[in-house]
């Protein structure tokens, strides 16, 4: 008859106890988890250890082992194995740095064609020069051994992630000055909304989306059909009838858009467009326009068209690279997304035309853009 063991009572609770069940019974644990899992249940119930080693297929000082384990260290952590590792890296961190230093160099920069790395090219050599860097371990490392090793700092070499370089020095001076025009506009529209009488300043905020194309089906388009074809099908080939631009004023105080669409955007279709706002606007107001940096809106013709208006324009130019602190590139992400988005036509003006009209559309139910973070004039 087996002795009473003299080891302490494993005290489980009832979290642990189920979490022991669930792994004792499941089909996809691994085989070791199971068994050990086994094992504390029925040193748990007082179970004497050599039963248990005869009802898991075990030794008694397996069993042993692992009971003192779950004694030490808790039963769910004395289901894992420790980490151990049989031999000593014969990759050192010398040789990681190595591999490391090679994949943040350009390709080109050794002597290659292609201006990034793909792994298997990597791979190939670090391979071929390992030996030469005084790393031999590495001279047949394979490309799995090379994505161990970026998967450790994390480098992804093979990828190009963009970012847009601030040229101009005084880009936050500049970007204070315009989100200081949106406050001042946002505070505007309050008054305006509590009845109050509004200001003869108007801020319009204007751009240009060049290169709009005009591009015609070479086949008709085919309807969806109910329960057999759920979306419009359409021949994959198309002709280009050629290109024009919109230039647009958005109206930040009621929404309202003036347009103009042109071949091209020179200045004097910039100074049509200004036209266009002189005519709109009462003569007393003063018309604040955002707008970046563009040659055409600061070239000499249209500094000329401004003089003859004097006190009538007002420039708030945006930062260079900084464009997208101006409001109206909301507006032309709309037409993308609404009466510009998969446009066909069979000529280009009838493109100019149907551009016309969504303008016309979005005037119907115009929307005020408003920008709404000022973090950035609240830091030093």
């Amino acid at each position: 008859m087996a002795g009473k063991t003299r080891r302490s009572a494993l005290i489980l609770t009832d979290e642990d106890k189920t979490s022991l069940e669930q792994i004792a019974r499941s089909r996809t644990a691994p085989h070791r988890e199971t068994q050990r899992a086994a094992i504390l249940l029925r040193y748990h119930t007082g179970e004497n250890l050599a039963g248990i080693g005869r009802h898991v297929g075990m030794s008694r000082l397996s069993v042993s082992k692992w009971v003192a384990k779950a004694l030490a260290v808790g039963p769910m952590a004395a289901l894992k194995d420790n980490y151990h590792r049989p031999k000593d890296p014969s990759i050192g961190d010398d040789a990681k740095a190595w591999v490391v230093h090679v994949a943040c160099s350009k390709p080109k920069d050794l002597g290659y064609a292609a201006e990034v790395w793909s792994r298997q090219a990597l791979a190939r050599h670090i391979r071929e020069h390992a030996v030469d860097a005084g790393f031999p371990a590495l001279s047949h490392a394979a490309k799995a051994t090379v994505h161990r090793i970026l998967a450790e700092q994390p480098l992804h070499p093979e990828k190009v992630g963009y970012y847009l370089q601030r040229r101009d020095p005084n880009f936050e001076v500049i970007m204070r000055k315009v989100l200081i025009v949106y406050q001042d506009v946002a505070l505007q529209n309050e008054k305006r909304a509590a009845g109050l009488a509004p200001s003869n300043v108007i801020t319009v905020s204007v751009d240009e989306k060049p290169g709009v194309q005009a591009i015609a089906n070479t086949a008709p388009d085919l309807p969806p059909v109910a329960g057999k074809h759920p979306r419009i099908a359409r021949d994959h080939e198309y002709e280009r009838l050629g290109t024009c631009s919109i230039l647009a004023a958005l109206d930040l105080q009621d929404g309202q858009i003036t347009a103009r669409v042109e071949d091209r955007h020179r200045s004097v279709e910039f100074i049509g467009l200004l036209s266009d706002l002189d005519a709109k606007y009462p003569p007393e107001c003063i018309l604040r326009i955002i707008l970046d940096n563009h040659s055409a809106h600061i070239s000499k013709e249209t500094q000329e068209f401004l003089s003859l208006r004097p006190n009538r324009f007002q420039y708030v130019l945006t930062p260079k690279h900084g464009s997208w602190l101006n409001i109206v590139e909301t507006l032309f992400g709309k037409m993308a997304r609404t009466f510009l988005r998969h446009i066909r036509v069979q000529s280009l003006e009838e493109l100019k035309a149907r551009i016309i009209k969504g303008i016309a559309e979005i005037n119907a139910a115009p929307v005020v853009h408003r920008w709404k973070s000022f973090k950035a004039l609240e830091q030093e």
